[in-house]
């Protein structure tokens, strides 16, 4: 196993850490849960670094890099959701979208097409682990900013605006993948 391979394999042990980490300090040590999402969420940035600088690429990473990050950010999701930091609709439709546009790659995957990530998707992806990290800091959280928002309904905010956001442009771009169209009808 490849040094690439074995940073996206830490993130997927990390996971079920981070949960741990949360149900049994719910609300008092989110800093030690903190910590292993950063930690989980650098090994993303990591482990594509490696696999593109040093040409370690496999079949493995590109099945269980993009399963990691869902599980990571889904468990933050539905730990939130049980504390009741933030609604299941919210959680729903982020989740929802991580769903449909794996469905919509697997689509075109087995049409011989690859759909690259969009800079959209990059920046949900940034913004939904900066959200998480605020969220997770139970001191930031509650701080009211402006018109009785708190900073956590801003993260969901962000998070929400950004998924949907980067969702529709996925489908808008490959549309043609869904029509059973090999080119795109740019």
């Amino acid at each position: 196993m490849n040094t690439a391979n074995k940073l996206t394999v830490l993130r997927v042990i990390l996971v079920p850490v981070f949960v741990l980490i949360m149900l049994i300090w719910p609300a008092k040590n989110n800093i030690a849960a903190l910590i292993v999402f950063i930690v989980a969420s650098l090994t993303d940035y990591l482990d594509g670094y490696v696999a593109r600088h040093y040409n370690q690429t496999t079949d493995f990473g590109k099945f269980l890099d993009p399963l990691a990050d869902k599980l990571l950010v889904m468990a933050a999701l539905l730990i939130f959701v049980g504390r009741g930091q933030m609604p299941s609709w919210c959680a729903m439709i982020i989740i929802a979208r991580e769903f449909a546009v794996s469905g919509l790659r697997m689509v075109a995957a087995s049409g011989g097409l690859v759909i690259a990530a969009a800079w959209s998707g990059k920046i949900k992806t940034a913004a939904s682990l900066v959200a998480i990290c605020i969220m997770l800091l139970g001191s930031l959280h509650g701080i009211v900013l402006f018109g009785g928002f708190t900073l956590n309904t801003l993260c969901i905010i962000v998070m929400l605006v950004t998924t949907v956001w980067s969702g529709a442009e996925y489908f808008i771009k490959n549309k043609h993948v869904l029509k059973g169209r090999a080119g795109g009808d740019s």
